[in-house]
């Protein structure tokens, strides 16, 4: 009886209750990240916070905060970083810049220069862990009614691959997981669903396609 006893005491004292988590999100950008012309709810970075609601156990908390503005170049991230100066305690953080770079002719040689402080940033923000960032690809909006009437360049789709083999290569040599989405926004002539309704933005539809390339990396990091 008194074996039995102590076996029965060892057991209960192996079964600990789990801690919950609370994980801290950070999202850097433009306006595709912002979510321009969709609700908040449905920008990519909430629509991920909420997959990984759905994802983790309930007791487990994340909060989201995200610095993104439309129209904003790789220099003006880098300034409104600065400025905000949030703490280097994220758990994932994600960037998804260069549109402007692009759309607003700026020299490419600034993105070769901007891009890699931004994405040491990142890396400083999420706990100078680069595993603990997810780099985005830029979408493209030559594949948009916009994209096809005023602004519209040939070259437009060839400018963002530059950008975005110079980001992905830069994530390669640097241990930076890249997730590629363009080829999502490449369909918006052909489903104009994954569009906004102002023509140019995608759409929720197409920030959900986003998430479920995202979601299996931002899980792994963050597990």
């Amino acid at each position: 009886m008194v074996v039995l006893g102590l076996i029965g005491c060892n057991s209960d004292d192996e079964t600990t209750p789990r801690t919950p988590q609370v994980y801290n999100l950070l999202s850097l950008g433009d306006s595709y990240t912002i979510g321009q012309s969709v609700c908040e709810t449905c920008r990519f970075p909430e629509q991920l916070k909420d997959s990984l609601i759905q994802t983790f156990p309930e007791e487990d908390s994340f909060n989201l905060q995200v610095i993104a503005q439309t129209g904003w170049k790789t220099t003006d991230l880098i300034n409104a970083i600065a400025n905000e100066n949030p703490p280097n305690t994220f758990n994932l953080v994600t960037l998804l810049i260069g549109v402007n770079n692009q759309y607003q002719n700026r020299p490419f040689s600034l993105y070769e220069e901007e891009f890699p402080i931004l994405a040491n940033k990142a890396i400083e923000l999420a706990q100078d862990n680069a595993n603990n960032v997810i780099v985005v690809s830029i979408p493209d909006y030559a594949f948009t009614p916009f994209g096809q009437g005023f602004g519209f360049s040939p070259t437009t789709s060839e400018e963002i691959d530059q950008y975005n083999v110079f980001a992905e290569t830069y994530c390669i040599a640097n241990g930076i997981t890249y997730i590629n989405i363009t080829d999502i926004t490449r369909q918006g002539l052909v489903n104009t669903d994954l569009v906004a309704a102002d023509g140019l933005h995608p759409s929720e539809l197409a920030y959900a396609l986003f998430v479920e390339r995202i979601l299996p990396e931002a899980i792994n990091k963050l597990q």
